[in-house]
């Protein structure tokens, strides 16, 4: 599930969902622009329970905070200057916490006719992205009730 502007979702029961996310293979991407944004006791239920953090450049104040998951490959002052279109990540695989590493997202491409083929563009990737990730909606949906054992009963 994606949140943007995830402070606008919060409720109490937060902590308790990501606490109990993995038990239910359930993936947050929870994106908002402060850490100020979030409850404290928000805040807390979300470093103690992330297994990944993306930060682009931030705030002095945020990049107080942030500092503490990046250490020691990146500081409060790196992460506040960080440029365009660069990230720290802090990622885990396996349940193993990797090493912070910087990421260089790679500038759009320009393209000359950007009005007449904008349309054009978007039916490309809607078509890769059906045959490349698209599955038949009837067994997607027999696996979601497989795997939360809901659905008719026999």
């Amino acid at each position: 599930m994606y949140l943007d502007e995830f402070q606008n979702f919060t409720t109490d029961s937060i902590p308790t969902v990501l606490s109990e996310a993995r038990k239910y293979r359930l993936n947050l991407i929870l994106a908002h622009q402060f850490i100020t944004q979030v409850k404290e006791e928000i805040r807390d239920a979300i470093f103690g329970n992330v297994g990944s953090i993306i930060a682009y450049r931030v705030g002095a104040q945020d990049s107080q905070v942030l500092e503490k998951e990046f250490e020691p490959i990146f500081d409060a002052n790196d992460i506040v200057n960080l440029g365009f279109a660069q990230a720290y990540i802090k990622a885990s695989t396996n349940r193993t916490a990797l090493p912070a590493f910087s990421l260089q997202i790679p500038a759009p491409l320009e393209v000359t006719h950007k009005e007449q083929l904008r349309p054009k563009v978007a039916e490309a990737l809607k078509q890769l992205s059906r045959l490349k990730h698209g599955r038949d909606r009837a067994l997607v949906e027999q696996e979601i009730n497989d795997r939360g054992k809901i659905g008719p009963s026999l």
